[in-house]
C-alpha cells in the first residue's frame, strides 16, 4: 500500500511539473511567434520586391490568417492587396483593400488603400466601345476619395484621371451619334450629340459633337438651323472645324438648288 501511495504521489508530482512546464512554455511562445511573424513578413516583402507575386500572396495570406491580432496585421493585409494589384489581379486586390479599410479603419494604410481601389477600377476600365460600368465606378470612387482626402498627395493624379475617364465616356457617346449618322438616323444622332454635350461638355469631343449637330441639320436640309448653330458656336470652334461645318452647309445648299 505504501509503495502504491508513493507511486501515486510521484505521478501527481510529475503531472503537476508537466502542466507547469506546458503553461510556462505557452507563455513564453508568444514573443517567439511575433518574431516569426516579423521574419515571415520580411520574407514576403522581399518576394514582392522581386516580383514573385504568387509566392508573396501565399506568405501574406498566411500572415493575414495568423497575425491579424498583432502589430503587423494591417501591414500583412495591405501588402496582400499589393501582391494582387501588382500582379494585375484587380478584383482580388480591391477585395483585400476593402477588408483592410473595414477591419483597420484607423490604419495608416487606409488612404493608400482607398487610392489603390481607385486605381484598380481605372485599370479595369475597358476601351470606349465596351460597357463602361467600371469606368463609372472608377469616377465614383475617385470623387469619393477626393471628398474625403482633399489635400491628398494623389490629388493632381486623381484630377487628371477624372479628365481621362470623362473623355472616354464622352468619346463613347459621340461615337453613338456618328453611328446614327452612318445609319442616316439624323434625329437619333442629334439626341445623342445633345446628350453628349449635356454630360461631357468639358471633353475634347465636345467640339466634334457641335460639328455633328451641324452635319445632321445639313443632311436633313435644315440649312437655317445649321447656319444659326454655327454662328452660335463659332467662338469655340477652331478654324478647321468651322471650315468643315461650312462645307456641310454648302453641300446642303447645293442639294436644295438641285432639287428646284
Amino acid at each position: 500500500t505504501m509503495v502504491r501511495f508513493c507511486l501515486i504521489k510521484l505521478f501527481c508530482h510529475t503531472f503537476t511539473l508537466f502542466v507547469l512546464a506546458w503553461i510556462i512554455g505557452c507563455a513564453g511562445s508568444s514573443p517567439k511567434d511575433d518574431r516569426d511573424f516579423e521574419s515571415q513578413f520580411k520574407k514576403a516583402k522581399t518576394l514582392l520586391e522581386k516580383k514573385k507575386y504568387i509566392r508573396a500572396q501565399e506568405e501574406f495570406h498566411l500572415l493575414v490568417l495568423k497575425a491579424s491580432h498583432t502589430d503587423i496585421g494591417d501591414d500583412a493585409l495591405f501588402y496582400l492587396g499589393e501582391s494582387y494589384f501588382l500582379n494585375k489581379e484587380y478584383p482580388l486586390a480591391i477585395s483585400q483593400y476593402d477588408r483592410l479599410i473595414r477591419k483597420f479603419e484607423f490604419s495608416t494604410y487606409v488612404e493608400q488603400a482607398r487610392w489603390r481601389i481607385c486605381e484598380s477600377y481605372v485599370s479595369e476600365s475597358p476601351d470606349y466601345y465596351h460597357d463602361q460600368k467600371n469606368t463609372n465606378k472608377a469616377l465614383e470612387k475617385i470623387q469619393e476619395f477626393l471628398d474625403d482626402y482633399p489635400s491628398t498627395e494623389y490629388r493632381d493624379e486623381a484630377q487628371n484621371t477624372i479628365l481621362g475617364l470623362r473623355a472616354k465616356l464622352g468619346m463613347k457617346m459621340y461615337e453613338v451619334g456618328v453611328l446614327y449618322i452612318k445609319l442616316r438616323a439624323f434625329d437619333s444622332a442629334l439626341i445623342a450629340f445633345d446628350n453628349m454635350l449635356d454630360n461631357y461638355y468639358d471633353t475634347p469631343y465636345a467640339e466634334l459633337a457641335h460639328i455633328g449637330i451641324i452635319r445632321c441639320h445639313s443632311e436633313m436640309l435644315e440649312v437655317e438651323k445649321a447656319q444659326e448653330y454655327l454662328e452660335l458656336k463659332k467662338d469655340i470652334l477652331n478654324v478647321e472645324l468651322q471650315t468643315e461645318a461650312e462645307r456641310y452647309i454648302a453641300k446642303a445648299h447645293k442639294r436644295i438648288e438641285k432639287a428646284r
